[in-house]
């Protein structure tokens, strides 16, 4: 393998970004010599068939808990409710947990009321948080949860609260479907498969529609083993309520400053 020289310390590197990024980061990384990815814009969609939801909206009566991951979760749920001509009171007897600020202010348009808030976004958090609200994992035991998703989910929730003695009903409410569904296979396969060296953000947003686009609260288990870095600290916060570990935050809120914590932190030779 020939030498890095020192004007190309990202060669070899692939850094994955928001598609929302400008194009000025993407520049300053690929002059350094990263290859440079976005992950696929994203789109939520109902789902073809509504058999599912239906039946889970019409046995309510039997679940303690719903818990709303996110956003499109909540949104499609009430949606279906509302076609079906529930009424939002059939949804007070039940335990609510809603993780997320959109969710939370979605709930609250619909006003349903909302018995579990976790002041952190990965599933660890949010599990801990009804574990409390319930007065101990024993308590858990024996409750009926129900979980409205995505048509393909990669989040752990549904078994850590299982395996705490619990029975979960996991029920399709929308479905995700992005641009280039080979480019989003190819981005899974790679951050899998070690082939990501560093994801960036730039804005909260950006990790929120992150997570959308794999439909999980698990990031710290999607990105594990990579290196990752925010442009600012309100940034890292949001990626911290997922349970990841940032690696860098960039001292100055600006493109230049951004890509030099990148290729300070991946880089095989120093600026």
């Amino acid at each position: 393998m020939k030498p890095v020289q020192n004007d190309q310390p990202l060669a070899g590197r692939t850094v994955l970004i928001a598609p929302s990024v400008t194009r000025e980061l993407a520049s300053e990384l690929e002059s350094r010599g990263a290859r440079v990815l976005a992950w696929p814009k994203l789109e939520s969609r109902p789902v073809v068939s509504h058999a599912s939801l239906d039946e889970a909206i019409e046995s309510l009566f039997g679940y303690d808990w719903m818990i709303f991951r996110n956003f499109n979760a909540a949104d499609f749920f009430l949606r279906r409710f509302q076609e079906l001509g529930r009424d939002i009171s059939e949804l007070d007897a039940l335990r609510v947990c809603a993780i997320g600020e959109e969710t939370v202010k979605r709930l609250d348009e619909a006003q349903v009321h909302i018995d579990v808030n976790p002041d952190r976004l990965s599933s660890e958090s949010a599990f801990a948080a009804i574990e409390t609200y319930a007065g101990g994992r024993d308590s858990v035991s024996g409750l009926n949860f129900l979980i409205p998703r995505a048509a393909i989910s990669h989040d752990s929730l549904a078994q850590t609260i299982g395996d705490a003695g619990a029975r979960v009903d996991e029920v399709t409410a929308y479905r995700t479907c992005a641009a280039d569904n080979t480019e989003l296979a190819q981005i899974k396969g790679l951050l899998t498969g070690g082939g990501i060296d560093c994801v960036a953000f730039a804005s909260p947003s950006e990790i929120i529609e992150f997570a959308a686009v794999f439909d999980t609260n698990d990031l710290d288990r999607l990105v594990d083993g990579i290196a990752v870095v925010c442009i600012d600290e309100g940034t890292a916060k949001t990626a911290r309520e997922f349970g990841v570990d940032v690696d860098v935050t960039s001292g100055e809120p600006t493109i230049p400053a951004f890509a030099h914590e990148i290729t300070a932190l991946v880089g095989s030779s120093g600026e």
